[in-house]
This record gives C-alpha cells, structure tokens and sequence, in this order.
C-alpha cells in the first residue's frame, strides 16, 4: 500500500503533463499552422478560417462549467475518458472536413475537448496528490508551455512526412489524442485512491499549519473549505479572477498582434517572430521558476511580480523598436505570463480550500472566453487609430490597476455560520447559472 501512495502521484503527474503538452500542440500552437493548407484547398477566405480559431478559444473558455459538473458525477476517470472521445471527434472532423461546418464543428468540439482533457481536472487530481501543489502545478504548467513551442515544429515535421496532406495530419493527432487519453484514464487512480490522497494531503497541510514555524516564512493555507457562494461574495476572489483574465487577455493579444505590430514600428519581421520565440520561452522559465519557489515564497508576491512584469512588458511592446525595449517587452510579457497562471491557480486553493476548488477554479477559467477579445479590440484600435501603441498602452493601464488591488489583498475572513445547509445553493447549480 504504502508503495502506491509513493509512485501514484508521480504517475499522475507525468500523465497529466504528457496530456497538456500533447492536447497544447496539437489544438490551438496547430491550427494556425495547418490553416494556410486548409485555405488553399477549400477555398475559404480568411474571415471564415479565422472564425474557426475563434471558436476554439471560446469553446475551451465557455465550456469549463462542463468538467467541474462531470467530475463531480462520474469521477474524474469517466470524465477524461469523455474527454479524449470528444477531442477525437474535434480532430475527426477537421480529418475530413470539406466545408465550414465541419470545419467549425471540429475547432468547437477540440476546444470543449481540450478544457475536458486539461487545466481542470489536471489541477484537481494535482491539488489532492500533492502536499507541495506549487512544484507539481509548475511541472504540469511548464509542459503545456513546451507543447505550445513544439506545436509548430512538430506540424510541419508531420505534414513534411505525409507530403503536405493536412488530412492526414489531423488523423493522426486523433490517434495519438486516443492513446495518450487512456493512457492518463488508467494512471490517475481510482475515485478512492483520490479521495484518501486528499485526506492525507489536507492533513499532513493542517498540521504543518499548525506546526511552529520557526526561520520560516509562513504562507497563508485556509484550514477551512469555502463553499462556491461564500467564495464569490469575497473580493479576493475578484481580484484573483481579474488577474486571471488579464494575464489571458496579454498573453493572446502579444501572440496574435505583436509580430505585426513591431513590423509597422519597422521592425523586421525575422527580428519580430524571435522576439515572440523569445517570449514563450520567458513564459517557460517563469513557469518553471515560480514552481520552484511557489512552496517557499508566499503565491501572493509571485503575482504581485507577475503583474508588474505584464504591465511593464506591455508599455515597453506599445514603443518597442530598440532591442532593449523589445527584450523588455519579451521578458515581461513572457515572465508575466507563466507565473501569473501559476499563482492565481495557488491562491485560489491556499485562500478557499481545495474541497470546492474544482468549481472555484472553473468558474474563474470561464474568464478565458472574454480573453479571446483582447485581438479583435487591438484590430479595431489599429483600423481607428492607424497603430497598435493604444491597444497595448490600454491593456497595459489594466494590469496595473489588478496590480493595485493585488498589492492591498489579503487573506479572506471568513464569516462563521454565515450560511446554512439549507439555504446553500449547490456547487453543481451555481456551475449551471453562470454557463
């Protein structure tokens, strides 16, 4: 017995971590990639083909409840292995698509499929193996970034060795979804297995909590589990969500705008495609770093750092035409990005418990669906304004009002018998009324 509590864990995580990346590199680091083929065959303009990546992004935001409500029902196996038949079926679609409806039906089930497969029941299974959520959410974090560097690379390998035929690349995505899907059905363990891990991960947290902290800095870790209704009447809670938001809203504006923003400052545009290499690389190491120290060094300072990064990374990107504002820029935004995730995901837990964090956390990824906006309001200030500066100098003057507000939080109190069994709404029901 005491063999499976050691190796269980790990084995999930590498599961989980082997799932992000592939699910990461395959979805949305692809689809741009194999568009262009796509195009050229079916005779799409490039409105129809972009509505397609839109789809994918506000499929994968809108539908988080989805997760949340069947890991509660059927388990977190059950779940995943609904999961991978739909990404299947998402890249099924685009497999043998002839026309925009398959088209958009395959980007829409891939992105239901990816939020089924990913962050929510990755971070749940996470949150209850390990006691030191921070390294495990930096290891699963850093492999979704890796995935999203090797999605190209690993798109046009495929596509070279099938001749170009974007057909049978996406075939084989569906086959290798399939695999790595069961695959990670069968090394998370049982719903029994997860519920005694959590057992022994809360209470070996409780008594570290009240264990003498002597030449240690003390990270704050609710000894009590707030349900989905007193969560949300916290501003905590907001500020944690609006950092959510904001770090999404950079993160996918930088990628879409900001190659073609430093072109039009005059920018080449090999200088302009490295810069945002560069930036994903920055995202890695942040990720990475913060894993490392997220267990030593209070999650709240992590997103303080990351927000300055983000703000700071953004004004120097709305100027950038000198290297060193374009590294500025690339190291912010990058840094910002791969931390900010990362701490918001710890705070939520550490601040509210991890007994309703599975609905907690999916209601604040439901965020993701309003991210996708970022590019189309950075479009519409470029048709306006005739440049990028005020999108980025606007997105810039968010971050650091979140900065703000995350620089007075502090821990939530909680309001003793502020609300009874009876009058409590349902984690399951609140899920339903926000979808």
């Amino acid at each position: 017995m005491m063999k499976t509590i050691e190796y269980r864990p790990w084995l999930a995580l590498c599961s989980f971590s082997l799932l992000l990346f592939l699910i990461t590199a395959s979805t949305f680091s692809a689809l741009g990639v194999v568009l262009p083929s796509m195009v050229a065959e079916e005779g799409w303009n490039w409105t129809q083909a972009g509505f397609g990546f839109t789809l994918l992004g506000a499929c994968c935001g809108a539908s988080s409840f989805l997760p949340a409500l069947l890991i509660r029902r059927i388990g977190v196996r059950s779940t995943l292995l609904i999961g991978t038949a739909v990404m299947a079926g998402g890249f099924f679609c685009l497999s043998i698509t002839h026309g925009l409806m398959l088209y958009f039906l395959g980007a829409a089930l891939c992105g239901v499929g990816y939020q089924m497969m990913a962050l929510i029941p990755g971070t749940h299974v996470l949150a209850a193996a390990f006691k030191r959520r921070a390294m495990a959410f930096g290891f699963y974090f850093t492999f979704g970034s890796l995935g999203g560097v090797a999605g190209p690379l690993l798109v046009l390998a495929l596509m070279k060795a099938s001749h170009e035929h974007w057909r049978e690349y996406w075939s084989i995505q569906m086959g290798v979804s399939i695999a790595v899907g069961l695959l990670c059905a069968f090394m998370i363990g049982s719903s029994k297995w997860l519920a005694e891990s959590s057992a022994r991960t809360e209470d070996a947290l409780t008594a570290e909590a009240e264990a003498p902290q002597t030449g240690k800095v003390r990270i704050y870790r609710s000894r009590e589990s707030w349900t989905v209704r007193e969560a949300v009447r916290t501003p905590q809670f907001y500020i944690l969500l609006a950092a959510y938001f904001g770090h999404l809203l950079v993160g996918i504006t930088v990628a879409g705008l900001s190659p073609a923003h430093l072109v039009q400052r005059g920018v080449s545009a090999t200088v302009a495609g490295s810069m945002l290499s560069f930036e994903s690389l920055m995202g890695i190491v942040g990720r990475m770093g913060a894993g490392l120290i997220g267990d030593r060094l209070d999650p709240r300072y992590l997103l303080i750092f990351a927000l300055v990064a983000m703000t700071a990374g953004s004004l120097a990107l709305s100027v950038a035409d000198t290297y060193p504002m374009m590294l500025l820029y690339a190291a912010g935004t990058g840094l910002g990005f791969g931390i900010a995730a990362l701490s918001v995901t710890v705070l939520l837990i550490n601040y509210f418990g991890r007994e309703h964090n599975l609905e907690i956390f999916s209601m604040t990824c439901l965020i993701g669906a309003l991210s996708a906006l970022g590019p189309a309001i950075g479009g519409w200030i470029r048709d306006d304004f005739g440049n990028f500066t005020p999108a980025f100098q606007l997105f810039a003057a968010m971050t650091g009002i979140i900065l703000v507000a995350a620089l007075f939080m502090r821990p939530p109190i909680r309001r003793a018998a502020a609300y009874t069994e009876t009058n409590e709404t349902s984690a399951a029901k609140l899920i339903e009324e926000a979808a």
